[in-house]
């Protein structure tokens, strides 16, 4: 089965509770304005198979509270997100954690046959135009849903207000490329007030949104 990911990194803190494996798909059809992940929404780059992604995960799942999977969109390859999900499921037993800018309501159906494989689902788009004060979120309209009994226990203290330490972001090195990830759900302008202070203090910060034209 093919399957096209943005990244894999670990560990993450920034997306969920504890130390965990964070999983971004590539492509994205929804494609919210301001976005802070626009590298990947493009289709077609990045293509792996299932049995490499399995390969590549697996040292890192004992060590792992859990998996946070984001994108990109992930529900656009339904497919494969399943079939990653299942097989986390027999490997693993740390919460699943997705992110998707479909509302629930749109992924009723599609959601049938992720029943038990998916312990928190934070849907509906990103909105530049909505205030963010919520833990996990990128604006308030998004709506954390936990499906079962582990997605409940682990995240149920994430229905609270955003604090200081929700600011916090995870740094992510590529040594292929020597590019440099955060991860994590920034405040509004902070990333451009990190650039600001790069640029002060003689450094270059390349963003995503600066790859728009190739979008």
């Amino acid at each position: 089965m093919k399957i096209a990911l943005s990244r894999i990194h670990f560990p993450v803190r920034a997306l969920g509770p504890g130390a965990r494996l964070g999983i971004w798909f590539q492509g994205c059809s929804i494609r919210c304005p301001g976005c802070v992940s626009m590298d990947t929404w493009v289709e077609g780059q990045h293509v792996t198979t299932l049995a490499k992604v399995k390969e590549a995960l697996l040292p890192f799942l004992a060590l792992s509270d859990g998996v946070t999977i984001s994108g990109g969109e992930p529900f656009d390859q339904p497919e494969a997100l399943l079939a990653v999900l299942q097989w986390l499921r027999d490997v693993h037993s740390g919460d699943l954690f997705v992110y998707t800018g479909y509302t629930y309501e749109a992924l009723k159906q599609t959601l049938l046959a992720f029943d038990g494989l998916i312990d928190a689902l934070m849907t509906d788009p990103f909105r530049q135009d909505i205030r963010q004060t919520l833990a996990l979120r990128g604006s308030d309209n998004q709506r954390l849903f936990l499906l079962t009994e582990r997605g409940r226990r682990r995240f149920a203290t994430f229905e609270r207000p955003r604090n200081e330490e929700d600011r916090a972001l995870d740094i992510m090195f590529d040594d292929h490329t020597g590019e440099i990830f955060l991860a994590g759900i920034p405040a509004r302008d902070d990333l451009k007030r990190l650039a600001a202070q790069m640029e002060a203090d003689g450094h270059r910060l390349t963003m995503t949104a600066d790859k728009r034209t190739a979008l």
